[in-house]
């Protein structure tokens, strides 16, 4: 039987840093108001000479050189992104562009927040069915293109980032006879609710009704996640890490917690990050790997959700 694993990742975010006290100079907010009700302290900000996937392409090149892999031992690319400004190329194709691919297949997911693990899954599915050998996984988003700055209640969470993984095929098992590296995948939505997440008109604008976001998230999601566990045969408490859409401290910490993950290393990359969409999740676990804060093998559960309210959650081992 043939499996998949992550065999290696990266993350980028750009230089320039927006205090909580940066934005107050900018809308009627202080550090304190921003910090009680989403957690966020900083968020880093891409200029208007770094387009998305420039932010996406620095991430793709950490990954490949932590893999040592050149960018044609890949045969495709997918990145999950919603705020490329251009239909054509996709933004994959402009990464396969920028790192000198020659011939990868090349396609974007737009499940806005939940996007990471989408493409995650898809690229699972593509090596278990044959379509591809090896694939480049990109979560990147830049917010901050579509963020009204004089709302207070949208401009304080965001902020533009990139996070990439390598996934490739592994017979069955690992070296060490551990399960492969990526679980089944629990996916869905809840279209009647899409209203609560948007980006839209012209120029396009992120909006959300955050109050019916963060009911739906602490009451739905917790049963979702540990239906995701089961999924891959392994019990939350068995979970070294967890790593969710950094969309709010305030639903990050009670979700853990009702998960049932009590001996997990939780992410709390959007204190320093800001809600960075489909960046969120692939750059929250390569800082926790880099860090050393997860052991190579140990079971992390990844869950994305958020845009469309599509949910998508999967089980995967570290590298």
């Amino acid at each position: 039987m043939t499996g998949t694993r992550i065999a290696a990742l990266g993350h980028y975010q750009p230089a320039k840093v927006l205090t909580n006290h940066d934005l107050a100079g900018l809308v009627d907010t202080d550090d304190a108001w921003i910090t009680s009700r989403v957690g966020i302290r900083t968020r880093h900000v891409a200029g208007p000479d770094e387009p998305v996937d420039e932010l996406a392409a620095h991430a793709a090149g950490k990954a490949l050189a932590a893999a040592g892999l050149v960018p044609d031992d890949v045969d495709m690319v997918l990145v999950a992104t919603s705020t490329a400004i251009d239909r054509s190329p996709n933004t994959a194709a402009r990464v396969a562009a920028r790192l000198g691919m020659t011939s990868p297949a090349t396609l974007d997911l737009n499940v806005v927040c939940a996007g990471f693990t989408h493409a995650l899954a898809t690229a699972d599915h593509a090596v278990r069915a044959g379509g591809a050998r090896r694939v480049l996984v990109i979560g990147a988003d830049k917010m901050t293109d579509v963020t009204d700055w004089t709302d207070r209640t949208t401009c304080v969470l965001v902020g533009d980032g990139a996070g990439a993984v390598i996934v490739e095929a592994v017979d069955g098992a690992d070296a060490d006879g551990a399960p492969a590296g990526i679980g089944p995948v629990l996916w869905g939505s809840v279209p009647e609710m899409g209203h609560a997440v948007r980006i839209e008109g012209t120029p396009p604008r992120f909006a959300q009704e955050g109050q019916s976001v963060y009911r739906w998230a602490t009451q739905q999601l917790p049963a979702l996640a540990r239906k995701a566990c089961e999924r891959s045969g392994v019990t939350p408490e068995e979970l070294a890490g967890v790593v969710l859409h950094q969309a709010n401290l305030r639903i990050i910490e009670p979700l853990a917690a009702k998960i049932g993950a009590v001996n997990a290393v939780v992410a709390r990359d959007v204190v320093d990050s800001g809600n960075t969409s489909a960046a969120s999740i692939p750059m929250a676990l390569a800082k926790l790997v880099e860090r050393g804060e997860l052991p190579s093998g140990a079971a992390v559960l990844l869950f994305g959700f958020g845009g469309n309210l599509s949910y998508a959650g999967q089980v995967i081992r570290v590298p």
